[in-house]
């Protein structure tokens, strides 16, 4: 009878632990009003926030196209979106996040942004390109 009450005990305990930090999670990043909280094309972005925001400092009258990507697992995969998306001129600025599986890339205003290039460009490095997301700044 003491187990079982000590495996309830110690189960509580996690139980409460886990859910203590998945609210602490949540609220760390409720910034409403925020760019990345913005619906685009019917979706929700779903980028790092404090990331997101550093990245468009300075970006005023730009667009930023927000690019999914799977298969970016490790530091080299990001590397190389990152050199490949760096020799295109018309991209004023870019950040991988590995972490996120998302690729920000700053444009020009009146700038045509192709998904189909991009996917290419990913696709030269072994990931794929799932959903693009384009906002203006």
């Amino acid at each position: 009878m003491k187990y079982l009450y000590l495996v309830f005990v110690m189960m509580a305990a996690v139980y409460t632990s886990a859910h203590n930090h998945t609210m602490h999670d949540m609220e760390s990043y409720n910034h409403e009003g925020h760019l990345h909280d913005t619906m685009v094309d019917g979706k929700l972005l779903e980028v790092n926030p404090k990331r997101f925001d550093n990245f468009i400092v300075d970006l005023e009258g730009k667009q930023v196209a927000v690019v999914s990507v799977s298969g970016m697992v490790c530091d080299f995969c990001a590397r190389g979106i990152e050199k490949t998306f760096s020799k295109n001129q018309s991209i004023l600025k870019l950040d991988v996040d590995l972490s996120g599986g998302k690729v920000l890339l700053a444009f020009d205003r009146d700038a045509i942004i192709d998904f189909e290039d991009i996917k290419k460009k990913i696709l030269s490095n072994g990931q794929n390109a799932t959903d693009l997301q384009i906002i203006k700044i």
